[in-house]
């Protein structure tokens, strides 16, 4: 800082020295001082004194109308008010001074000073270019040698601030030379050294830089950006000679295979290339693909089937669009890709739909191909059976692609008559294609099965007094075969029951199986039935079976009670005397009728239906038996009428009267015992005794007759139509009445025996009196303690007890 300090004050005395050899006062300073700067004391060079400057109005006088100095009317100092550029106030470059003219005007009294300053040169201005970018296109046709004009740099700055030589970046193809103007300018060419080939580099960039001569020295730089012209030198060229694609079959029309691209190194027209199929290429691979001649691409054009064609060739050419065209070629080979699109077939060679049920295992039903015009596993193909594993049949492979479908299991055409055979085959593609085919296969039918009935026991109950013909039952059987070997025909297996054939008792319709009676049967005749029916199909051979029909008769309300004690002859009443003396609970009598209907029908309840004395009398509606309810006293007439009516429980109910008279009388009875004998003047022997007897009989000819049969089925098997037991559909007699008289009843021997085990268990003397002619006996049970009265009714008891064991 002292050192530029001392410079300016040197070059200030230098001024004023040469200020006093002329007029005018000058100064020296070089450009761009900092403001404030003091350029020299303006009073002691004019010979003014520095305190009188304010008072005299000391100013200065500008030729230009900026204000770049200023004077301290203080000190006299002459200094910097504003920076001071000499390239902005001497712009031409015609002359290496710059000066500043001003006036120094003093009014008291009025005094001009002229003043000049020499604003001095300083490098502070770079080169530079007009353009920082210079493009230059060169052919790459030019020879070396070849000169090329470029703008030059331009420095602000003089002398030797100014531009002083030209600089060019390292290159192996450009080179520059500097020549100088009369003026001093310096100016630069671009030379080229070598050859310059555009599909190497096609542009150049270089650097250009502008030097000064000023300390320091100053530089400039502006970019070269050479660009070469092209010339059609280079032919379109492709990657590779060869090229190879794969190509699904069925690919889309439109399907992109590839895109061609030969380059070119040239550019412009030059490098636009067109591609086409050459004379090489088939009409039928351009038929299946299109060139597009712009982009080269290859695209699918008709449907492409690995089926007819397996690989594709093709030559392409590409051609530029240069004056003189070059061009290239290449050649495409296409290898088409099997794709899975054929599905596989199935071939029934021979085949037979209907097959017999009967038919043995291993019968051949078809003759079946496959085939896939696919190839590799595309073309494998895999035949099964749908649900195999539910029908009875199998595939057995014959030959290569070849297969016999063949039954594997015995049919049956009652569980399943038609079978639908579904074949599948697949092949090994991915994904898997497929195809079916479905046999349907009847099966015929063969006699191999029996009728059946629904049940193997019908059990028919049928009301007795029933009208001959009456529809009894349908006994259909079924019979799962068809046509002929279904039809059915019934029959009744004959049997004889009593000497009378089934066949004369029942029918039944031999085509629908409806039983008919045809007869009216009677309950208290017949009460069962059993036999066979037999259901016969019309196959060859024929099969059968039968069913067992138990027909039970049912009882029907249809017999009125019977009397048969006290015993009187139609329309008399009956007699009966008693002691007067009797005691209350006496037992006047016991009324006893029977009914030859069964269960409810038969059961007889007794009560009175008109009674002289109602209050003396009393009846037992369940054993008939007639007590006095107290003792006879002297009001009580002699004579009573009692009306006693018995009834069955049936619907609607059936009944009988007896009327009784009942004298008492005055003298004892003397009681009887088992010798006394009782004079009766009726047979002993009667029709009801003899049916008790017949009955007895058969009881125990019954239960021979089960004891051998049981001993016949231990030792053999029972035949299905073998005839039931003779006793199950016996015939049982009528019963008619006996007679009897009073509290008598005559009987054989086989029934006084059950009476005398009956009446001795109730604590009774049971009494055997022979009648005085010698044709029977007169049977009394007397109570211990009774008189011989109360025999009837005791015996009455008796007889009604036995009676259940008739048949």
């Amino acid at each position: 800082m002292d050192l530029r300090r001392r410079w300016r004050l040197g070059f200030a005395v230098i001024s004023a020295l040469w200020s006093l050899a002329s007029a005018v006062t000058r100064y020296s300073i070089p450009e761009e001082m900092p403001v404030g700067s003091v350029i020299a004391n303006i009073a002691s060079d004019l010979g003014l004194d520095a305190q009188s400057l304010l008072e005299r109005k000391v100013k200065l006088d500008y030729i230009n109308s900026k204000k770049y100095l200023e004077i301290n009317n203080v000190t006299g100092e002459l200094f910097i008010a504003e920076k001071i550029d000499r390239e902005y106030l001497c712009p031409a470059k015609t002359s290496s001074f710059c000066f500043l003219k001003m006036d120094v005007i003093i009014e008291k009294p009025v005094r001009i000073f002229n003043i000049e300053l020499e604003i001095m040169d300083i490098n502070d201005n770079a080169p530079q270019f007009r353009r920082e970018r210079i493009p230059l296109d060169v052919s790459e046709s030019a020879t070396p040698g070849e000169r090329f004009s470029l703008t030059n740099a331009v420095d602000a700055d003089v002398g030797e601030n100014s531009i002083e030589t030209y600089y060019l970046s390292e290159s192996n193809e450009f080179t520059i030379e500097i020549q100088t103007g009369s003026d001093g300018t310096k100016y630069v060419d671009l030379v080229l050294k070598a050859s310059l080939d555009r599909e190497k580099q096609a542009v150049h960039t270089l650097t250009l830089t502008a030097v000064d001569s000023g300390i320091p020295a100053r530089s400039g730089t502006a970019s070269i950006i050479i660009q070469v012209l092209d010339i059609n030198d280079n032919a379109p060229q492709f990657d590779r000679q060869v090229y190879s694609v794969d190509l699904i079959e069925n690919a889309p029309i439109g399907t992109l295979i590839m895109q061609l691209n030969a380059t070119d190194l040239d550019e412009g027209v030059n490098a636009d290339v067109i591609y086409s199929f050459t004379l090489y290429t088939s009409e039928k691979t351009q038929e299946k693909f299109s060139l597009d001649p712009s982009s080269g691409e290859i695209r699918v054009k008709d449907v492409i089937d690995f089926e007819e064609v397996k690989s594709f060739e093709m030559y392409v050419e590409a051609k530029d669009k240069a004056v003189n065209a070059l061009s290239g070629q290449c050649k495409i080979l296409v290898f088409i890709t099997d794709l899975n699109d054929n599905h596989p077939e199935i071939t029934i060679k021979s085949s037979q739909t209907l097959i017999k049920e009967n038919d043995p295992v291993g019968t051949v039903i078809a003759v079946i191909s496959v085939s896939d015009r696919d190839s590799g596993d595309n073309g494998k193909v895999v035949l099964s059976i749908h649900n195999a594993q539910m029908l009875p049949f199998a595939l057995n492979k014959s030959s290569e692609d070849f297969f016999t479908l063949t039954v594997t299991q015995s049919l049956d055409r009652e569980q399943i008559h038609s079978y639908d055979i579904t074949l599948h085959v697949t092949d090994r593609g991915s994904p898997p294609l497929s195809d079916n085919v479905t046999i349907s296969v009847t099966i015929q039918d063969v006699n191999d099965n029996d009728p059946t009935f629904p049940q193997t026991l019908y059990t028919i109950h049928l009301m007795e007094n029933n009208e001959p013909g009456a529809l009894l039952a349908s006994l259909t059987a079924h019979d799962p075969d068809l046509h002929e070997n279904q039809y059915l025909v019934y029959f009744i297996i004959e049997k004889e029951i009593a000497n009378t054939s089934m066949s004369m008792l029942f029918s039944i319709n031999p085509e629908n199986g409806n039983l008919y009676a045809l007869r009216t049967f009677d309950y208290e005749r017949e009460k069962e039935f059993l036999f066979h029916i037999e259901a016969r199909d019309s196959g060859l051979p024929p099969l059968s079976s039968n069913v067992t029909v138990h027909i039970i008769i049912l009882d029907q309300n249809d017999n009125t009670p019977l009397i048969v004690s006290p015993w009187r002859p139609q329309g008399t009443v009956i007699e009966q005397k008693i002691p007067r003396s009797s005691d209350k609970g006496f037992l006047v009598t016991k009324v006893i009728a029977l009914d030859a209907d069964s269960m409810q029908n038969s059961r007889i309840t007794y009560q009175f239906l008109q009674v002289t004395d109602t209050p003396l009398f009393s009846i037992d509606q369940y054993n008939g038996e007639i007590r006095t309810t107290r003792m006879f006293s002297y009001r009580d007439p002699k004579d009573q009428h009692l009306v006693i009516i018995a009834r069955d429980n049936g619907e609607p109910p059936r009944s009988a009267t007896v009327t009784i008279k009942i004298s008492t009388v005055d003298q004892v009875v003397t009681q009887l015992t088992e010798t006394t004998e009782v004079p009766v003047e009726y047979d002993l022997i009667t029709d009801l005794n003899l049916y008790l007897l017949i009955g007895l009989g058969s009881v125990l000819f019954l239960l021979l007759i089960t004891i051998l049969v049981i001993i016949v089925l231990k030792c053999q098997e029972p035949k299905p139509s073998q005839a039931a037991p003779q006793g199950r559909n016996s015939i049982l007699s009528q019963r008619n009445s006996s007679t009897i008289a009073d509290s008598t009843l005559i009987s054989s021997d086989a029934y006084w025996y059950s009476l005398f085990l009956a009446e001795t268990r109730k604590g009774k003397v049971v009494v055997r009196q022979p009648l005085p002619n010698g044709t029977g006996f007169i049977v009394s049970s007397i109570p211990g303690s009774a008189t011989l009265t109360e025999t009837s009714a005791s015996r009455s008891s008796t007889l009604q007890e036995s009676s259940s064991d008739l048949p």
